[in-house]
């Protein structure tokens, strides 16, 4: 079948159509902007009706960085799923886990520095690194039992998973436009967490050949990252292209993170959110699924829960790109999630007062198979688990890339996510690891998600905006109006592309 190439250039046009969903709403004066890149990175293709989008557009880009965690933290989550962790002694996993979260809390917070120094490539595959790494501890120590390794791997997985994690953060948030940041975010959410599918429908044992595969994999997730083209290259349909730093150095992106603070400290408002995000993994995974059913309907519930994500992050990061204005969708956003935390984690109250830990860990306790009545039940709550999971982290992301457009301040957003997500991740982690009750996790879950909601509240209603100035998004880089402004309008990007 032939393929047809065909090239968006940039033109000269005078403004950018307001109401295209390809504009960043952003009106622009009168200039030519030339390529940054090669020009075969900015041709479209062809493949019969299917249209392939330019190498350095955003939506290609996001799928390569999408296919980096698929293939790094995507595959560590799979091989998880196979029960690779449950190789370890208890001793072993809980050093290691401990290890990973108390560096990755810290690494995180800092990581927007980083990424802005060194690039989204050097961190994304350096971050890709520290999963390869990781699952060799897991073959390392079927072999000869050294503890050793997986807590050091633990901790290096921390400082790598910090610098991937905010550097994909950072191309999830400020490569589209404005109108299309949802979709974006669903995009991503949904290839990223086919690895976790993946490793909920695999059982059995695992052997070495196993951890090799993986090990295959998560490499070429950290080989697979040298393919994006640098930040700078990036254009988008109407000719705009990302705001960030064209000479950035350790002093200028340390600085750049003060000044993040110090410029938007309204992000604070956020901090419980960010916490939250990650809290309620260990009560879902350990108090409920491990607690309550055998190991193949663990396995079925994995299946159900990650699926669910895929679907919750679909149509909420769909409808929230939807035509109305972005400062409305936010607060109906809000909104959504207020009451789906009420109703969901409600069901969940309902669901914890017919069992204790005391009595899930007595001898002779039988767990709960597929087969068994009144499994339906849990079933769906579980499902509406997964769905909130995506939900909240859909808005998260999108509530941060409302707040600017600037590629260099995303970054630091996106650490300051991660970091405080991991540190919250390590509390409730301990809090487990200390046996308490389960209706005391479960409480605490419920009342972190519904505090946080409200703390942020004000943030939504006073800071989330139609549309952020383009000047005001260039104060922060030493870029200038001229070098990021779009340069394309609607009809003649129709016309280029069509």
């Amino acid at each position: 079948m032939a393929m047809a190439t065909e090239k968006v250039e940039p033109a000269t046009t005078t403004t950018a159509d307001p109401q295209s969903p390809e504009s960043d709403a952003h009106n622009a004066g009168e200039a030519e902007q030339p390529l940054n890149g090669r020009p075969w990175m900015y041709r479209t293709r062809r493949i019969g009706p299917l249209k392939i989008p330019a190498y350095a557009s955003p939506p290609f880009q996001l799928g390569l960085v999408a296919f980096v965690c698929f293939l790094c933290p995507g595959m560590f989550n799979a091989v998880n799923g196979l029960g690779g962790g449950g190789q370890f002694s208890a001793t072993t996993s809980n050093n290691s886990n401990v290890a990973l979260y108390s560096t990755f809390s810290v690494v995180g917070f800092f990581a927007g520095t980083f990424a802005n120094r060194m690039g989204i490539k050097l961190t994304l595959s350096f971050g890709g690194l520290g999963y390869f790494i990781y699952i060799a501890s897991y073959l390392s120590y079927n072999h000869n039992h050294n503890g050793g390794f997986p807590i050091f791997a633990g901790a290096l997985l921390g400082v790598c998973a910090g610098l991937l994690w905010c550097a994909q953060g950072a191309i999830m948030m400020s490569y589209p436009p404005e109108a299309s940041k949802g979709r974006y975010i669903s995009w991503f959410w949904m290839i990223f967490n086919l690895g976790a599918v993946l490793g909920s429908l695999s059982s059995g044992a695992v052997n070495d050949g196993t951890y090799i595969g993986f090990m295959v994999l998560t490499f070429c997730g950290a080989v697979l990252a040298w393919s994006l083209v640098d930040a700078r290259h990036v254009q988008r349909a109407d000719g705009s292209h990302v705001v960030l730093m064209k000479h950035p150095t350790w002093q200028s992106e340390l600085l750049g993170l003060v000044e993040t603070l110090r410029t938007d400290t309204w992000v604070v408002f956020l901090f419980p959110m960010f916490i939250a995000s990650n809290w309620f993994y260990t009560y879902q995974f350990n108090d409920v699924n491990l607690a309550r059913f055998n190991v193949r309907t663990r396995a079925l519930n994995g299946v159900l829960y990650w699926a669910s994500q895929i679907i919750g992050a679909y149509i909420f990061g769909y409808a929230l790109d939807t035509r109305f204005r972005r400062s409305t969708r936010a607060k109906a956003a809000w909104g959504v999630l207020f009451v789906i935390t009420m109703a969901i984690w409600g069901g969940g109250y309902a669901w914890q007062k017919q069992y204790t830990r005391a009595e899930t860990s007595a001898d002779g306790y039988v767990k709960m198979d597929w087969t068994s009545s009144g499994y339906v039940g849990p079933m769906f709550l579980y499902m509406f688990y997964g769905f909130f999971d995506a939900a909240w982290q859909t808005c998260v992301y999108w509530f941060m890339g409302a707040l600017t457009n600037n590629g260099r301040k995303l970054a630091n957003f996106a650490g300051f996510y991660k970091g405080i997500q991991s540190a919250g991740a390590a509390i409730i982690f301990r809090i487990d690891a200390l046996k308490a009750p389960f209706m005391n996790e479960f409480a605490s879950c419920w009342g972190l998600l519904a505090g946080s909601l409200l703390i942020a509240l004000p943030l939504i209603l006073m800071k989330v905006r139609d549309t952020v100035p383009l000047e005001e998004d260039i104060k922060f880089s030493d870029e200038t109006l001229e070098e990021v402004m779009p340069t394309l309008t609607h009809e003649t990007h129709d016309q280029k592309v069509h």
